[in-house]
């Protein structure tokens, strides 16, 4: 049985059970009311033709007034002198009941309560009202009037067929709106349920189009934004995984190249007739090719520490420009070798804020790939102080970088010249290496480059805590 039937099933069930019920209900109550008014008028009626029997009269004329009256209310007349005997009846019925005829009891309450006497027991079919006839001249002393019960509920009687009918026709109702309510309510919870199982099965296209203000529509709402954030994480991951796919593709690609040449040094040395200075050369090159898979293990550390590690930069104030000086000496051979001039403009304090090894490996990065990509001119170092801030830039007058080769030039393994680049030993993650670090300073590298003319890299320190 799906949603709609058992919402039908249980909104028929319910109401149809409430509509029995305030029927019965409604039946019972007109019932009794028209008891209570009954015996209420009929206790009014009695003390009434009790009262017309009074005053002077002769016997014979008891018959015409009970006549009268039996024929004016319908009722059954009785007439008893003060003994409890029956004078006259009308119509005569013939009662055989005993509660039909006047008793000691009956006539000792009379007297005590100055009031009809009400008899209504179930097992009778009628119902008897017992009054005290006074001054009367003649024998005359009790009246009783009596009437089936099934004319007191006449009234009853149609009032309950109506409410028959109108209950027959409001379970009929019942039944019609039950259904409609019931797939209304369905409705959606059908939609919903077929939404849900589409995005489980992997349709995030999949969307709910419920214009309704209620849960129903809050929760389409929910699966909507749902099916969208697993589709946004869905293709994150599928990028994630096709960079990562990348990333080991570009990895064994750059440790294949080294080691093929190491392979090769390595026999080439153990050639027998081979010069000394070849076996050196060839020595120095396979050491070279070490260094550089060393080179790059160590910078997938780093990137490595900045995905996962919280403590990636650990803080504290540092001489920028004693860095800087500390590299150019280290680097100053190989510039002056090319040809290359560098210089250091610093016009200022140069103490700022931050992790001084990541830095250092920063400025270092910077610096190589200016000499590496430069063959003659000169490489100017530049430190700019601003308010709370230091700008530092490293501007060559190398090679340039083409504009299409800017959006992917942080990017890992990314070269704009791959051939050239291996070439000069790179590894293809120093200046991914360099972004992971200054994001990690809540800084960013700006780069300027013009293709023959040379290439400003530049980024931003504090000079306080932030």
């Amino acid at each position: 049985m799906n949603i709609q039937s058992k919402l039908a099933v249980t909104y028929i069930t319910l109401l149809s059970i409430g509509v029995v019920v305030i029927s019965s209900y409604a039946i019972l109550s007109i019932r009794s009311f028209l008891l209570e008014e009954a015996i209420q008028k009929f206790e009014n009626d009695a003390h009434t033709f009790a009262t017309s029997f009074e005053g002077p009269g002769q016997d014979q004329n008891l018959f015409s007034e009970a006549k009268f009256v039996s024929d004016l209310t319908g009722y059954n007349v009785a007439v008893f002198d003060s003994l409890g005997k029956q004078l006259i009846a009308y119509p005569d019925t013939g009662f055989m009941d005993a509660s039909e005829f006047l008793n000691d009891e009956v006539r000792t309450e009379l007297i005590a309560n100055d009031k009809p006497v009400i008899i209504n027991k179930e097992e009778l079919e009628n119902l008897v009202a017992f009054e005290r006839i006074q001054n009367n001249e003649t024998a005359a002393r009790y009246l009783r009037i009596s009437q089936p019960k099934d004319e007191l509920y006449a009234a009853e009687a149609s009032i309950r067929h109506l409410i028959y009918g109108a209950m027959v026709g409001s379970i009929l109702v019942v039944f019609i709106v039950s259904f409609y309510f019931a797939r209304y309510l369905a409705k959606p919870i059908t939609q919903l349920k077929k939404a849900a199982l589409d995005i489980s099965k992997g349709n995030l296209d999949r969307e709910i189009h419920l214009k309704r203000s209620d849960e129903f529509g809050t929760l389409a709402d929910s699966l909507n934004q749902m099916a969208g954030t697993l589709k946004s994480d869905n293709e994150k991951l599928k990028e994630l995984n096709e960079k990562q796919n990348q990333f080991f593709a570009d990895i064994t690609h750059e440790v294949r190249n080294p080691l093929h040449t190491i392979s090769g040094s390595l026999e080439m040395i153990e050639l027998e007739d081979l010069s000394k200075e070849d076996k050196v050369k060839y020595h120095q090159q396979a050491k070279r090719q070490i260094n550089r898979i060393t080179r790059l293990f160590e910078e997938i550390k780093t990137l490595q520490k900045y995905d996962f590690d919280q403590n990636f930069v650990e803080k504290k104030e540092f001489d920028l420009k004693q860095i800087i000086d500390g590299l150019i000496e280290i680097h100053k051979p190989v510039a002056v070798e090319k040809g290359i001039n560098i210089t250091v403009d610093s016009d200022l304090s140069s103490y700022v804020f931050g992790d001084a090894d990541k830095i250092e490996q920063v400025i270092e990065n910077l610096l190589s790939n200016a000499i590496k990509y430069t063959n003659e001119g000169q490489i100017a170092i530049s430190l700019k102080e601003h308010k709370n801030a230091v700008t530092v830039s490293v501007k060559d007058t190398g090679i340039g970088i083409a504009r299409e080769h800017l959006d992917r030039l942080f990017d890992r393994f990314y070269r704009t010249d791959k051939a050239r680049s291996r070439d000069k030993g790179g590894t293809g993650l120093g200046l991914a290496v360099v972004k992971r670090i200054l994001k990690a300073h809540e800084s960013e590298v700006i780069v300027a480059s013009e293709v023959g003319v040379g290439s400003t890299f530049s980024f931003t320190l504090s000079t306080h805590p932030r």
